[in-house]
């Protein structure tokens, strides 16, 4: 059954951090989306649309609102949702206090469920409809969060964690059990319904020789498949890589020596790249998900994004929470930071490039943006409507910005997940907010 929605559209269509804003803007200050069956299959403005559709279509229209593609988060753990604003000093500290400990009570199917059910929740309340997601070392977690996430039929990857080494025993596998167990569950998963698998090696201290063989090995066996991971985040990290693998060049050289780089292998962090690290990643088509709220949290560093994005050769580049590292599932709230880290490295990073990594710049980083990620006919159809007057400094300062890109600077700048207004997965409402009195509700879940 077809329905629509009607309200200021926003979306992209080309990279503006390459070409001119006029080539890749799409925007449309009345324009109405049709949508049936999932997808989108009509667009434009309302004018050239509403006498067409039919009087059988229901139209929603969403005033003081921005209506966007669904934001896409490149690198997150749902089983730190727990442990989010946790305190530690820096990354491995961090990981042995809090990380490890929560992380075993996932061996319990019941207890993950109930964390990926609330974990989803916050991704529809923040906007978020997509996202690459790391599970535990237990397969039940990763049927866990597919079984979730399938209710609400939506476009997610994720995958086990491998990790066979430098960790507490009930969160090690070995080399061969990482490899039956990641293939078993590709074969459960992966294009069941939107669901898509990803090889998930912890990071590379983590795993043993044996282990990155064999994790380059089931990835290169199934074309299709995702593989993620860490690289480069932190400057002790990489003293440790150096370490434990003295015969390769760098932290790159690694994933790279093992097989673990190319098309939609995505790698949070990268923070401290070397122009032959970029240089790798831009000739084996390998994306970073960069990650502003952990990258401070955690004072790791700030990455390079002016580099990755207009540097010979460029990266692609989505943006991230990688919560619980990251301290708001809010893709407004990673603009904001990434925009401070730029600052803090020569670089502007205005409103709509900010926009485009969190739609259309993310889902080209997840090779998805024949899928998702921009308003167009064919598209699915995962949509986030902004609300303009969530909050009452944002209406004040709205009322105040004369073109789209200050108003759009302000959401970014002001917003958080009270912003979000409504949530559509696949065409289906999954969550709502009413901006007057505030109160929620999700619908599938």
């Amino acid at each position: 059954m077809k329905k629509a929605i009607r309200g200021r559209c926003l979306s992209y269509r080309g990279n503006p951090f390459t070409d001119a804003l006029s080539g890749c803007l799409q925007y449309e200050e009345d324009g109405l989306i049709v949508m049936e069956e999932g997808h989108i299959v009509a667009y434009g403005p309302t004018s050239d649309m509403l006498r067409d559709i039919g009087p059988d279509v229901t139209v929603t229209h969403y005033k003081d609102a921005l209506i966007c593609p669904g934001f896409i988060d490149c690198h997150v753990h749902y089983p730190q949702t727990e442990m989010i604003g946790a305190y530690g000093k820096q990354l491995i500290d961090w990981l042995n206090k809090y990380t490890f400990i929560t992380e075993q009570k996932f061996a319990n199917k019941d207890y993950a469920l109930k964390s990926a059910e609330v974990f989803l929740k916050e991704m529809l309340r923040a906007g978020t409809t997509t996202s690459a997601v790391f599970c535990t070392v237990h397969p039940q977690s990763v049927d866990a969060f597919f079984e979730q996430s399938a209710k609400l039929n939506m476009r997610n990857i994720a995958g086990k964690v491998l990790m066979d080494r430098f960790a507490p025993i009930g969160l090690k596998d070995t080399a061969q059990t990482g490899y039956d167990e990641t293939k078993e569950l590709i074969e459960k998963w992966h294009e069941k319904g939107r669901a898509l698998y990803a090889v998930t090696p912890r990071f590379a201290p983590t795993s043993t020789k044996e282990q990155m063989e064999m994790t380059g090995a089931v990835w290169n066996e199934h074309p299709g498949t995702y593989l993620q991971s860490h690289v480069s985040e932190n400057k002790a990290e990489m003293d440790w890589v150096e370490e434990l693998y003295p015969n390769r060049k760098s932290y790159v050289d690694v994933y790279d020596h093992y097989g673990q780089l190319g098309e939609r292998a995505i790698f949070g962090h990268a923070v401290h790249f070397s122009e032959e690290d970029f240089r790798i990643f831009s000739e084996t088509g390998t994306a970073i998900a960069h990650c502003p709220t952990s990258n401070l949290f955690l004072g790791s560093g700030l990455f390079q994004l002016e580099r990755a994005m207009t540097g010979t050769p460029s990266v692609r580049v989505g943006l991230a929470t990688d919560l619980g590292g990251g301290t708001n599932f809010s893709q407004l709230v990673s603009m904001n930071e990434a925009y401070k880290i730029a600052q803090l490295n020569g670089f502007a990073l205005n409103a709509h490039k900010a926009f485009y990594l969190v739609t259309r710049g993310a889902a080209q980083a997840l090779y998805l943006e024949d899928r998702i990620g921009s308003l167009e006919a064919g598209y699915e159809a995962d949509i986030t409507i902004l609300d303009l007057k969530a909050t009452p400094i944002l209406d004040y300062r709205l009322d105040h910005a004369e073109t789209l890109e200050e108003q759009l600077f302000a959401l970014m700048m002001l917003g958080d997940d009270r912003v979000t207004r409504a949530t559509y997965i696949a065409g289906e409402l999954v969550y709502e907010r009413d901006h007057e009195t505030g109160d929620t509700r999700f619908i599938g879940i």
